[in-house]
């Protein structure tokens, strides 16, 4: 399963536009991918986003998990280039540094600040609040603008 959000942003205003999970069932690894490729496109010409944004992988406890989240992740990413689209990368602390204000955030924490920076009736699944709260990391870093860390360091996941 590979969550997505779109969102618009105008400045420093965020606008819900969708969100939600491309599954891919289980079975043949290939099979998979492919469903996932299809799942973006269709949200890619449904929606027409002008960027992308993803979250970086991270090494996980379990190496087949890390290893098959790399190999959605890497789907996704062909998806928006087949798109023409440009891809912008965030790790997890940084998501979480941008939407909850520290890098040690729990999921929940997240859902419910992405539930309440786009004013959603409802809390979006786990999946959806993730790729949300990376779109938002994103509009969040393109509406600092020259917005430089030269002289900053992180410290327990915040930037000082």
């Amino acid at each position: 399963m590979t969550g997505f959000g779109v969102i618009e942003a105008d400045g420093s205003r965020l606008r819900y536009v969708s969100s939600g999970c491309v599954r891919s069932g289980q079975g043949d690894l290939a099979i998979r991918l492919k469903s996932i490729l299809e799942g973006l496109n269709e949200v890619i010409s449904a929606h027409g986003p002008i960027e992308v944004a993803i979250e970086k992988v991270f090494v996980n406890v379990n190496p087949q998990s890390t290893l098959a989240l790399g190999q959605a992740r890497g789907t996704a990413i062909c998806a928006a280039v087949l798109a023409g689209l440009p891809v912008a990368e965030y790790t997890a602390l940084q998501v979480k540094q941008s939407v909850v204000g520290h890098g040690k955030a729990k999921k929940e924490q997240v859902q419910h600040m992405v539930k309440r920076l786009l004013s959603l009736p409802g809390s979006p699944a786990p999946d959806a609040a993730d790729a949300l709260a990376c779109a938002i990391c994103h509009a969040h870093g393109r509406a600092l603008g020259t917005f430089s860390t030269k002289n900053l360091r992180m410290k327990n996941g915040r930037l000082v």
